[in-house]
C-alpha cells in the first residue's frame, strides 16, 4: 500500500485524504522509513499537488495534534509568517514592535530550512534562551508580557515538525503545496485569529518566480477560508539579502539595532515596518497611516526594544554572552564602481559552508559564523574598499567570493 502510493503520486495522480493521512501517519509513528517519506516527498514537488490535495494535507498536519485557544486573550490575536529567505530576521523585529502596541504575539518558530536560517536557531544564539516551552508555559508568558516566541510545542502540528526536518535535507524544499500545508498547519494550530504572510520570491528565496509566490499566496488565503480565519499576504523580494548580516549571532545583533531605531536606511527596516503596521492594522482594525504612526512611535520612544528585552529575560536567554566569533576576515572590492547586485543565494551558501545553516537533520550549527556586508545595492565603492566581514571557525575557499557582487 505505502509503495503504490508513492507510485500513484509518481505518475501525477491525485491522493485522497485516505491515502494522505494513512501514509504520513504512518510516518509520524515510524511504520513509513525516511526513505519511503522522502520518495513520496520528491513525487510531490515534481508532480505537485491538487487544491484538494494540499486542503486534505493541511487537515491532516492539524488533526496530528492539537489547537490552542486563544480567546482567553483581549483583542484580536494576528500571527505572521515569512517563508524564509537569506537574513530573514523579520520575526525577531516584528514581533517585539507589535507586542509593544498591546497585540498579542504567540509566536511558533522553525529551523532553518535549505540556506535560509530559522528564527529558532538565531534565538538559540542567545545563550540560555528557551525554545522548547510547554504549552501551559506559552500561555502563561503571552499573557503576562503579550509575546512568546517558540519552537514548535510537542501537540502542535507535530506532523509538520518532522516532515519539516526532512524536507530540509532531501531536496524538497521548494514545493508551493508543501509549503502551504506546512505555513497553515502551524498558523490555524497555532490559534490565532487573523494571518499575515510574507511571501519571499527571488534566488534567494525558497520560491525563484513570481508566479509559484502568487499560487501560494491564492492557496494560504483559500485554507485560511476553510478555517474561517482572515489571511493576508505580502509578496517581497528575495534577489539580495535582507539587512546586512547573515548568520545567527550576527543577526540578531543587527535585530537589536533595528529595535534601537539605529539602522533605518535598508530593505530590511522598511520590510519590517511595513509587516508591523499591517499586523496593528489587521488587530485593530485602524487605518493603515495611524498603524504605521503607531509603529514608528513603538521604534523611536523605546517601547520595542523594551518588549525585546522582556521577551529574552522571560525566556532566560543572556544578551550580555552573545557572541561571534573571534575569527575575521575583510573581503575587498576588486574594482571601483556601483554595487548594481548581490547574490542573495550565494551568500546563503557561503553561510552554510561556514557552519551557520545545516546539510543534515544532525549538523550542530556554529553561532558566532557569518558574513556582515558593509555595502548594500546602489553603494559606490573603489578598488580595495572593505565590501564585507566574513566571520569563521574553519575559513572555506573564498577563491570566487567577489562573483557575488556584480559593481558597474
Amino acid at each position: 500500500m505505502i509503495v503504490d502510493i508513492i507510485n500513484k503520486k509518481r505518475l501525477g495522480e491525485e491522493l485522497s485524504f485516505h491515502e494522505l493521512d494513512l501514509f504520513f501517519n504512518g510516518y509520524l509513528e515510524g511504520k513509513v522509513k525516511d526513505y519511503q517519506m522522502s520518495s513520496l516527498l520528491m513525487a510531490i514537488c515534481i508532480q505537485g499537488m491538487s487544491e484538494e490535495e494540499v486542503f486534505s494535507l493541511t487537515k491532516v498536519f492539524i488533526d496530528s495534534g492539537d489547537v490552542l485557544d486563544l480567546s482567553f486573550l483581549p483583542g484580536v490575536t494576528v500571527d505572521k509568517h515569512s517563508t524564509g529567505g537569506i537574513g530573514d530576521k523579520t520575526t525577531l523585529i516584528i514581533a517585539p514592535i507589535v507586542a509593544s502596541l498591546g497585540v498579542p504575539v504567540m509566536k511558533m518558530s522553525g529551523r532553518g530550512l535549505g540556506y535560509t536560517g530559522g528564527t529558532i536557531d538565531k534565538l538559540e544564539s542567545i545563550p540560555g534562551f528557551r525554545i522548547d516551552l510547554s504549552e501551559e508555559e506559552v500561555m502563561e508568558q503571552v499573557k503576562n508580557i503579550g509575546i512568546v516566541i517558540t519552537g514548535q510545542t510537542a501537540n502542535l502540528a507535530p506532523m509538520d515538525k518532522v516532515i519539516y526536518a526532512l524536507r530540509d535535507v532531501t531536496g524538497t524544499v521548494s514545493s508551493v503545496p508543501l509549503i502551504a500545508a506546512s505555513i497553515m498547519s502551524k498558523k490555524i494550530a497555532g490559534g490565532a485569529d487573523k494571518i499575515l504572510i510574507d511571501i519571499k520570491v527571488g534566488n534567494g528565496a525558497l520560491l525563484q518566480t513570481m508566479e509559484e509566490a502568487e499560487a501560494l499566496s491564492d492557496l494560504v488565503i483559500k485554507i485560511g477560508k476553510i478555517y474561517q480565519k482572515e489571511v493576508r499576504t505580502m509578496i517581497s523580494d528575495m534577489n539580495v539579502p535582507l539587512g546586512f548580516c547573515i548568520g545567527n549571532s550576527l543577526e540578531v545583533m543587527e535585530a537589536i539595532r533595528i529595535l534601537k531605531g539605529e539602522e533605518k536606511d535598508n530593505n530590511l527596516t522598511k520590510l519590517c515596518f511595513d509587516l508591523a503596521t499591517q499586523m496593528v492594522c489587521m488587530s485593530k482594525n485602524i487605518l493603515v497611516q495611524d498603524a504605521q504612526d503607531m509603529v514608528m512611535d513603538s521604534i523611536l520612544s523605546g517601547a520595542a526594544y523594551q518588549k525585546f528585552l522582556e521577551l529574552v529575560h522571560s525566556q532566560h536567554g543572556n544578551l550580555e554572552k552573545i557572541s561571534v566569533s573571534k575569527k575575521c576576515k575583510t573581503m575587498k572590492s576588486t574594482k571601483s564602481g556601483t554595487i548594481v547586485s548581490i547574490s542573495a543565494i550565494e551568500l546563503g551558501k557561503l553561510s552554510v559552508l561556514l557552519g551557520a545553516g545545516r546539510t543534515t537533520k544532525e549538523d550542530k550549527i556554529d553561532y558566532g559564523v557569518g558574513i556582515e556586508l558593509l555595502v548594500q545595492v546602489g553603494s559606490k565603492v573603489k578598488k580595495g574598499e572593505p565590501i564585507a566581514k566574513i566571520y569563521y571557525t574553519k575559513l572555506p575557499n573564498l577563491q570566487n567570493f567577489e562573483d557575488i557582487f556584480l559593481i558597474k
